[in-house]
């Protein structure tokens, strides 16, 4: 897995040298950033696998197995990130600070998210494929969607 991660962020940082766009540069470089991530897990979970063949510590094999449960849930998002607690209403994008959704008019009160729009393939560019390629190689999903 290692190998494949690192491949493909030398892939996505050979294919930024031909962008034009700012846009584009922010999507390869969100890209090369969430392999990075990637990569490091994967280093964290080697050296406990190391560490737990050296000698039997309990401590060891259950952060080793906390560390692979969390490596089975990332997810790479390129562009927005939206949380939305139910709770309260509320909502917030990239981490940035809690919007509250409820929203009064005549016709009483509403409760209105913003959604997420998936990118299309002439916004992601080149991008696209890699994309795709990174998901199927290493089932690690790459969101790239807009908040709106």
């Amino acid at each position: 897995m290692y190998t494949k991660l690192a491949g493909f962020r030398l892939v996505v940082l050979a294919n930024r040298f031909g962008d034009d766009t700012d846009f584009s540069r922010e999507l390869h470089d969100c890209l090369i950033e969430g392999l990075e991530a990637a990569i490091a897990r994967i280093l964290v979970i080697m050296e406990l696998e190391r560490n737990l063949l050296v000698g039997d510590d309990e401590f060891i094999a259950c952060q080793l197995q906390g560390e692979n449960e969390i490596f089975g849930h990332f997810t790479i998002n390129l562009l927005d990130d939206l949380e939305i607690d139910d709770d309260t209403h509320e909502y917030r994008i990239n981490g940035g600070n809690w919007i509250n959704a409820l929203m009064a008019d005549d016709g009483g009160v509403k409760v209105k998210f913003p959604t997420l729009v998936r990118l299309t393939d002439d916004e992601l560019g080149s991008l696209a494929s890699i994309i795709q390629e990174i998901t199927l190689e290493t089932d690690i999903p790459v969101h790239a969607v807009r908040a709106i």
